[in-house]
Parts: C-alpha cells; sequence; structure tokens
C-alpha cells in the first residue's frame, strides 16, 4: 500500500482525520498559515507586478520542517486544509515551500476539500481530489498585499499627524467610521418630549390594559400630545366620558403564520451568540472551530458541525432526510412540513457550494453529549442543534385579537393581545433580536370579550416619554450592520472587531462599543481625508471584485494597480498638506478664562481636553466634560481623612476617579472610588481577612485580601470557600478557558486539581 501524507491545518483536527483513514495515512498539522510576506517595507514590489516577498512564519519553521522529512516517505500529498481562500493560500504557499526544497519529485500532490469532519465526507474527499485553485490563491495575496500596502502607508502618517505607534487598517477602518458615526448621532441627537394614555382595566377578574389611539375624532401619532397639559386635558376628559366603565365598540381578529428562521451562517451564528449567549465574536469562532475539528464523545473524536466559515443557509439532502425523521419521532409528525424548507441567501457573492453550520449529524441530541463538552462548547453546540432543527419544523400559528373601546365622542382606547395556537418551531427555538421593545400585545392577555361588553376602568394613566437616542452597536448589530454594507467576508468578522480592540479605537461598556478619543480622531482624520478609502460603498465594491478574482472573473494585478496608484499619490498629498494641530486641535468659541484667549480640544496622553490656545504662554486646562463654572473639586459628604482629618475629595488619576485626601502632598491617603466588593470567603494565608473582588490599574479584575498590606495573598480568578480535597487548601477559584470551560481549580501551583463546574448564574444565561 503507497504511503500518503494528508496536511490539515490543527493538530486536533489531524488527530480525527487520521481515524477516518486508517493505515497508509499519515495526517499532519500546518497550525495555520506556513509563510507570510516579510514585516518590512518592500515585501509588495507595485512597480514589479506586485510581487510579493514572502518568508517562513518562525513559530512554524518546525511543523514545516516535520512536513518535508515525512513526504520523503510517501507516495502523495494531499493538502487538506480549510476549504476558503485562506484555506487554500496555506496549501499553495506550502506546496510552494517543498517544491523549493525539490521535496516533491515523483510525488502526487492533489487538494481535497470537505466541509464536514465526518467519515463519508472525509474519504470522498480523498476519492475525489482536485488541482489547486490559482484563482483562490491570487484572491488572497490580492487581500493580503492590499492589507499590507495600506498598513505600510497609512500608519506612518497617522504617527506623523496624530501619535507615534498607531495603525489603520483597510477594512477595519470603515468600521470603525460606523461606531464613530454612530456615537456623533448620539451626542448630536436632541429628545423630544411625548405622552400616551393608558387605561387599566378589568372584566371577570383578569387585568388587562389598553391605549388611546384616537382623541376627539383625530387618529393620534406619537407626537400629537406633547405637553403634560394636554395629557392631563385628555385624563379628565375620558375619566369624566367613561364613568368608571368602557364599551366594546368592536373587535378584530387575525391569524397569522410565523416560519423558522434559515440555518446558521457565520454571520447570524456570531449575532445569534451574542444575543443570547453573551458570547464575543472571537469566542464564538474559537468554540466553534473545536466543535469542526472534533471532540470524543464516547467513540473517538468526531467532528461536530460542519465547517463554520460559509456564508450559505443551504443544507445538504442527506441532512435535511435526518432532520426530518429526528422531528417526526421527537415533536410528532405533524411537525413536519409536506417539502423540506429551502432558504435563499442574503449576502452578496454567497459561497453556496458550502453549506450552512449545522450538526454533523441530528442525531448528535445536545443533551446525550453534554458529558463530553465543556460549558461553552455545550452553549453553542446546543445553539446551532436548535437552530437547524428548527428551521425544517412547521410554521407556528398565531391569533392575534384586537379590541376598540368607545369613550364619548370620538374617543377610542384599543387593547391588542396574541395568543399561540400552535408552536410548530417555536416549541424549539425562537431567534433573538437586537434592540427590540416589546410591543404592548406581546405580553397582553385579553378576556373573552364580544361587541357591546362593558368593562371596568380603573385608572387612566397619562405617561410622559421622551424619544432615545439610537443605540450603540453591540457585536451582533455590528457584524449585521457590516454584512448588510458587504464589508468583510464570514471570516473576517471576529478580526475586525478585535483589532479595533486591541488597538484601543474602541472600548466595549455593557456590550456596547464606544470609540475612544484616539478611535475619534483617527476615524475623523480618515474619513475627511481619505474619504474612498474608508467609503462603505467602495470598500464593499473591492471586497466584491475579490470575490470576483477568486471565482476566474476577474484579474488580481489589474485590480491591485487601480487601487495603489490614487492611494499612494493621496498619501503623499496628505503628508505635505495637512498639519498634526489641524488633525488633533478643534477650535472652540469659548474664551480662556485665564489669558482671554481662544480655548482648543486637544489631544494629550490621556485623551481629550480643553486646553488654551495660547500654550505654552498660558498652562490653563481643564476636562472635556467640565463646563468650566466651577473649578472646586467634589468633596466626599460626611467623611474626613483617617490619617489626617483633613476633608476627603474626589480626584481624576491616570487611571480615572479616586478619593483623595485634600492635604495632598502633605497626605498621601488615597482610595478607589468603588468600594472593593467582599466575596465573604476568608483569605486562605492569613485567616484573619476575607477576599474582596479589586479592579487593577488596567481594569482587570483580581482578588486579594481584605488585610493588605499586611497580608500580601491575592488571586486572579473568583475564590470558592471550598478546601481542596486533593492538598486541603482552604480555597479553591473559578477558573474559565477557552479549552476547558468552567472549572473549579486549586490555586496552589504544586497542586494540579480541578473539575467541571458550572456558575450558578452568568452573564451569559441572562442574555437574551
Amino acid at each position: 500500500m503507497s504511503k500518503n501524507l494528508v496536511i490539515v491545518e490543527s493538530p486536533a483536527k489531524a488527530k480525527t482525520i487520521k481515524k477516518y483513514l486508517g493505515k497508509g495515512f499519515e495526517v499532519l498539522a500546518s497550525y495555520g498559515h506556513v509563510r507570510d510576506l516579510i514585516p518590512k517595507e518592500g515585501a509588495v514590489k507595485p512597480d514589479e507586478d506586485f510581487a510579493m516577498k514572502y518568508q517562513v512564519i518562525e513559530r512554524n519553521s518546525k511543523h514545516v520542517d516535520a512536513i518535508a522529512k515525512a513526504i520523503k516517505k510517501a507516495d502523495n500529498l494531499y493538502l487538506a486544509t480549510d476549504p476558503d481562500r485562506e484555506g487554500e493560500a496555506i496549501s499553495w504557499h506550502l506546496y510552494e515551500l517543498l517544491r523549493d526544497r525539490n521535496a516533491l519529485k515523483d510525488k502526487g500532490v492533489y487538494r481535497v476539500v470537505f466541509h464536514e469532519i465526518t467519515k463519508r465526507a472525509i474519504n470522498d474527499a480523498v476519492d475525489n481530489p482536485r488541482e489547486l485553485s490559482t484563482d483562490m490563491v491570487n484572491a488572497q495575496q490580492a487581500r493580503r498585499a492590499l492589507d499590507y500596502l495600506v498598513g505600510f502607508n497609512l500608519s506612518p502618517l497617522l504617527w506623523k499627524k496624530i501619535r507615534r505607534g498607531l495603525s489603520a487598517g483597510r477594512v477595519q477602518s470603515p468600521a470603525l467610521r460606523m461606531i464613530v458615526e454612530r456615537e456623533d448621532e448620539i451626542q448630536k441627537f436632541k429628545p423630544r418630549e411625548y405622552w400616551t394614555i393608558e387605561s387599566d382595566n378589568e372584566k371577570d377578574g383578569q387585568a388587562f390594559n389598553a391605549k388611546l389611539t384616537y382623541l376627539r375624532g383625530k387618529k393620534l401619532s406619537q407626537f400629537s400630545i406633547n405637553k403634560e397639559k394636554q395629557a392631563l386635558a385628555a385624563e379628565k376628559e375620558l375619566l369624566e366620558a367613561a364613568q368608571g366603565e368602557l364599551t366594546v365598540s368592536s373587535i378584530e381578529k387575525k391569524q397569522r403564520k410565523r416560519n423558522p428562521a434559515a440555518p446558521f451562517t457565520t454571520s447570524t451564528l456570531q449575532q445569534e451568540a451574542s444575543r443570547k449567549l453573551g458570547f464575543s465574536t472571537k469566542r464564538t469562532m474559537s468554540v466553534s472551530q473545536q466543535l469542526y475539528e472534533g471532540i470524543d464523545i464516547g467513540d473517538g473524536a468526531v467532528g461536530l458541525i460542519t465547517y463554520m466559515r460559509t456564508d450559505s443557509v443551504t443544507l445538504a439532502n442527506d441532512a435535511l432526510d435526518e432532520i426530518r425523521e429526528l422531528i417526526s419521532e421527537r415533536y410528532g409528525a405533524e411537525n413536519v412540513p409536506k417539502q423540506a424548507r429551502q432558504f435563499k441567501t442574503k449576502a452578496k457573492n454567497a459561497q453556496e457550494a458550502h453549506e450552512a453550520v449545522r450538526p454533523t449529524s441530528a442525531r448528535n441530541i445536545p443533551e446525550t453529549i453534554k458529558s463530553h463538552l465543556s460549558s461553552d462548547q455545550y452553549k453553542l453546540y446546543n445553539l446551532i442543534w436548535k437552530r437547524t432543527v428548527a428551521c425544517q419544523m412547521a410554521h407556528a400559528t398565531i391569533h392575534t385579537v384586537g379590541v376598540d373601546f368607545a369613550v364619548g365622542e370620538g374617543n377610542v382606547l384599543r387593547s391588542t393581545g396574541s395568543t399561540v395556537v400552535d408552536p410548530g418551531f417555536m416549541a424549539v427555538y425562537e431567534e433573538g433580536v437586537d434592540d427590540a421593545k416589546k410591543s404592548s400585545g406581546d405580553e397582553n392577555r385579553l378576556p373573552p370579550m364580544e361587541e357591546g361588553d362593558k368593562v371596568k376602568l380603573l385608572k387612566i394613566r397619562p405617561e410622559q416619554h421622551f424619544t432615545e437616542p439610537p443605540p450603540r452597536f453591540s457585536e451582533a448589530s455590528l457584524v449585521k450592520t457590516l454584512e448588510e454594507y458587504g464589508i468583510g467576508r464570514p471570516s473576517t468578522y471576529a478580526t475586525i472587531i478585535s483589532t479595533l480592540q486591541q488597538r484601543e479605537y474602541v472600548t466595549l461598556e455593557k456590550r456596547r462599543f464606544q470609540p475612544t478619543d484616539v478611535g475619534t480622531i483617527v476615524s475623523k482624520f480618515l474619513t475627511n481625508h481619505f474619504t474612498r478609502y474608508v467609503d462603505y460603498d467602495f470598500t464593499a465594491k473591492l471586497e466584491d471584485e475579490l470575490d470576483e478574482v477568486s471565482r476566474g472573473e476577474k484579474e488580481w494585478i489589474p485590480l491591485m494597480k487601480e487601487f495603489w496608484y490614487p492611494f499612494k499619490e493621496l498619501v503623499k498629498d496628505k503628508e505635505e498638506s495637512v498639519s498634526r494641530a489641524e488633525v488633533t486641535t478643534e477650535a472652540l468659541d469659548e474664551d480662556c478664562p485665564k489669558c482671554g484667549k481662544k480655548l482648543n480640544i486637544r489631544l494629550g496622553r490621556r485623551g481629550r481636553f480643553i486646553g488654551c490656545s495660547g500654550f505654552p504662554d498660558c498652562d490653563y486646562t481643564r476636562n472635556l466634560d467640565d463646563d468650566g463654572e466651577s473649578s472646586e473639586p467634589e468633596v466626599v459628604e460626611g467623611r474626613t481623612c483617617p490619617e489626617c482629618d483633613s476633608p476627603l475629595i474626589i480626584r481624576a488619576g491616570r487611571y480615572g476617579k479616586f478619593i483623595g485626601c485634600s492635604s495632598y502632598p502633605n497626605c498621601k491617603f488615597i482610595e478607589p472610588l468603588e468600594k472593593p466588593e467582599d466575596t465573604g470567603v476568608a483569605c486562605p494565608k492569613c485567616s484573619k481577612g476575607t477576599m474582596l473582588k479589586r479592579k487593577s490599574r488596567r481594569g482587570k479584575i483580581f482578588y486579594s485580601c481584605s488585610t493588605y498590606p499586611e497580608c500580601d495573598y491575592a488571586v486572579w480568578n473568583q475564590p470558592s470557600a471550598t478546601p481542596c480535597p486533593d492538598c486541603g487548601w482552604p480555597m479553591l477559584t473559578v477558573k474559565t478557558t477557552k479549552k476547558r470551560g468552567t472549572e473549579r481549580v486549586c490555586p496552589q501551583q504544586d497542586c494540579k486539581f480541578a473539575e467541571p463546574w458550572e456558575l450558578e448564574t452568568t452573564e451569559e444565561n441572562d442574555a437574551e
């Protein structure tokens, strides 16, 4: 039997595939990309048709050597990297490296592609290989070259015009622009007052409410009643007309059908995992990678889901058959539609050759394999399984009813309610939504009523409201918007978001993105001076053109030339014509209280602040959020310094606000503005204090003894008042990792105790 060498990207995948192929096959991992552009100027040569200079990635050189050694003993090489553009490029780079070493002489070289790691899929792929796709490789090279040229030319410009150490990205910059523009909308937003009139009612002992829809014969819009005086007048009129009861004037009954959502694409999986599990896009992709590559569920490792980088919503016929059989068995034949549901993708240039993200076998029911999965793996697999099964179930049938109540001449109160008559797919899964407010009819249960019936009026409630600004982007809504604009591709959403955070252009506050001062300035500089290159349509069009290259419909070198030469000239022009002060300074129509010159908003080491334009002759400054009317520090009421009895004040430092002594620098007493939370767990080192939850200067949570500095015991993970069963240390800690999920572990270095653990309450469980 001939010896065959198979190359995949990860060792976990290699282990699973080796099991399926058996004897005659050796499976090795490349550990991701094996080559990349040299990390210095000149790696891409535009004047030489964009020739690229690559080097072996240092951390993976030993893996390349191992592959080169193994191919000597093999007759055939099967390149089985991921079925997307990046996977194709990894195979090509490896092929080029091995060919340059003369390691492929008299060897058969084949490209194999599969979208699920099952025995059938693997053997089918090996039996039906293809050649490397030059078009896909060219598309990946073009994308990499574009990102390199933008980074190596824009980043130095940002250093000169804003601050050293900054960088810009071709796709990340439009995403940053989205976040900054949304923040501008929020800051400019002016709330409008409006009032609603609702009634509390009762019939046959059942309470319900209704809302005023017509007043004096005129249909009400959102701002029809916008003053308290109008609302109170309407309340008085309704109470006088009703005299304690309402009359049913009309009843409208409807029946509607609700169909299930399509199976997951990469984008919708990231969105739903964010809404329902509280997962970041990076966390979602990491866990889904684990599920795809293979997990031992009792009979050896098996891939539990299909390939997770896809924008297709199609399902294979054999998968459809299996899902429909399962539905019939578990949920009844009545929940199986006559024909399998087919869905159409909404994504531009979707890769329809791929499948949607689905379980490799619907028979792998989440509850039955839960013991083999980490907490994160189970949560995500359960989500994918339910969505996939639900998409092939019968529609839900919902009855809605609208009841109008006449109150005097021309006044109408309306009450709506709904009842799920047949849940259909909703018995298994219901899709989440972003920033949605429940309508009044969602939870309003109505008693049986007929026209002419009288119901008891308990109360008329005028309620004041104000319009709200648009919400900041969550990870889910940002991914959704990027997809709608055609910016990025399934494999890039997580990278885009993590890059913006790593560069400290945005922060995630209460699961919403806020731009930092630096991020705002970078975005506005790029938007003002590189308008075309952060334009949403331009970025989307470039993505479409790269897709065309991958399909052989467009040449990559003309595409590169079309982008590069105008971009290069623009960088050169802005380097000469734009000053740093122009970018980092914003003039204010306000005089300096110290010298009378105009004030500016400036960018400093710690962010933006207000300073005098006469600097350095005038050193007046204040925080951006100060109104300038008072520079007096805020005094902490009812407390004095425990060391010198001086008043305590709230001060601002490098790492935020804190409480300090007003006698500083004579007295240097300080304490956190937010008191540390007491966990109630006794300190295992001194047994005198308890473990307090604290925040480091960098914002990271840790736990330390309340008697500090007398006792310096501290841990990074949440303490648990349970002794270690192995070494007897009085305390365990709760630790969560991507690989192992949540565990209780012993904090002692020389003790290896660990056990699976489910937190009683987590943000993921509570998030919708």
